[in-house]
């Protein structure tokens, strides 16, 4: 696989540092890439499939207000799945996707509009991406830019201190 998922997964192992997942379109994707890397288990600590409305709003947290002003295909929303997944499973960081997969657009949104949101120690970041292609390209895609924008916020923040949360 000599991936991404695998540099992710050393480097949140170097700094001492856990991830979760919050996932929509991507349908738990991120997670089994993450997962697909022997030695995984050692910085993930698991995730939520948060597909449909209800799930974002009694599991991970994301506030109605939220969802009622500005839906579920948003930055909003990806950041607070990500703050939601963070605090649930008291990971160092947290990977959140939303967005539209297709092949329809959804709260007059773009086929291909996804966010992308990460939490970490130091606040959170959300990327906007606009994708082409057919579903499942779109999901690819996603989880690409997901694990890159967390492996951008790990160097940005540099190793934890001894006291970190990885057990």
């Amino acid at each position: 696989m000599g991936s991404a998922a695998e540099s992710l997964v050393d480097a949140l192992h170097e700094a001492r540092a856990t991830v979760a997942t919050a996932e929509s379109l991507t349908g738990g994707r991120v997670a089994a890439r993450i997962t697909n890397v022997p030695g995984s288990s050692r910085v993930y600590a698991g995730g939520v499939v948060s597909y449909q409305t209800p799930v974002k709003i009694n599991v991970l947290g994301v506030p109605a207000e939220t969802v009622a002003e500005h839906g579920v295909v948003s930055a909003e929303c990806a950041r607070a799945m990500a703050e939601g997944v963070r605090r649930l499973l008291g990971t160092t960081y947290a990977i959140s996707t939303t967005g539209v997969a297709g092949p329809e657009r959804q709260e007059g949104k773009a086929v291909g509009t996804v966010y992308v949101g990460v939490a970490g120690p130091d606040g959170v970041q959300v990327q906007e991406l606009a994708l082409d292609g057919e579903r499942a390209a779109i999901q690819d895609a996603s989880v690409d830019a997901a694990l890159s924008a967390l492996a951008a916020m790990i160097s940005s923040v540099g190793p934890a201190p001894e006291d970190s949360r990885l057990g």
